[in-house]
């Protein structure tokens, strides 16, 4: 029962598209800040991860492009989470819960105003054998590299736990380490979330604090030039798409899984 019920959740996600699915226990799941499962589903024992490959959009180095496809990932992952999870309540009667893909996040100061997530998808899909953390403090897929999104299922239904991958997939090349605009990474297993911030989300919540305290300190004359200003916009628009991300150096300048790419492509150039 339980190896066909992974064969049926595995072929039945991969059917929708999906790039790839682990499967881990929620007794393995390692997450140093974010709160223990049994906080948000008790009865959980299994945690069903999916693996979504980024579009090239990544790598534009127009930010309303970049974006673009970031936002065409999360629609689809968020579609394809729920027809997962109502596929293992319906066909196994089991309860499953989606987990948030990014947003919406607990903003209190305690949380460090939504920089500690309710659910951390980096080590549940660790803890699923889908990769495991390189220089750059994502998680590297063995086949999809760093440029991918977990988004995790939690069921009460016992499946069994996938191996984890034991190999080092990370080269140690520094090259994100480099790369980082806002020398984020200089410290190793560790991603200096404000220096990111700065360049990748360059009109989220810092952007706003001081938007806001100018145009509180500011004369009628200078407020009405903040109001029509490319700055408010762009945080206005930022606002209903979300802490828009500008910066995905640290994604597209890692090399693990290019190389296959590049190997695949010339092996079809022979045939």
């Amino acid at each position: 029962m339980n190896e066909g019920a992974k064969d049926r959740i595995r072929k039945y996600t991969t059917g929708l598209g999906v790039e790839d699915v682990g499967f881990g226990a929620v007794s393995d799941y390692r997450s140093p800040l974010s709160p223990r499962v049994e906080t948000l589903f008790p009865a959980a024992k299994s945690m069903v991860v999916l693996a979504y490959k980024e579009l090239s959009n990544c790598e534009s180095e127009n930010p309303r492009i970049a974006m673009g496809g970031r936002i065409d990932s999360m629609e689809f992952a968020r579609s394809c989470t729920y027809k997962v999870a109502r596929f293992i309540e319906k066909e196994f009667d089991a309860k499953a819960m989606s987990t948030p893909l990014s947003y919406p996040l607990d903003m209190k100061p305690e949380k460090r105003f939504g920089l500690i997530a309710e659910f951390s998808q980096r080590h549940a899909a660790v803890a699923a054998g889908l990769g495991n953390f390189g220089r750059n403090n994502l998680v590297i897929h063995p086949r999809l590299g760093p440029q991918v999104i977990f988004c995790t299922i939690l069921t009460d239904l016992e499946l069994t736990p996938d191996p984890p991958i034991t190999e080092d997939l990370c080269t140690h090349c520094n090259i994100c380490v480099k790369n980082c605009p806002g020398k984020a990474l200089e410290e190793e297993g560790k991603t200096d979330e404000f220096k990111c911030m700065k360049f990748s989300q360059p009109y989220g919540m810092g952007r706003n604090i001081r938007f806001w305290m100018k145009f509180i300190d500011g004369s009628p004359e200078e407020r009405k030039n903040l109001m029509l200003s490319p700055e408010f916009m762009n945080m206005y628009q930022a606002g209903f798409i979300g802490f828009e991300y500008h910066c995905y150096k640290c994604y597209v300048s890692c090399p693990v899984g290019k190389k296959k790419k590049g190997a695949a492509a010339e092996r079809a150039n022979h045939e």
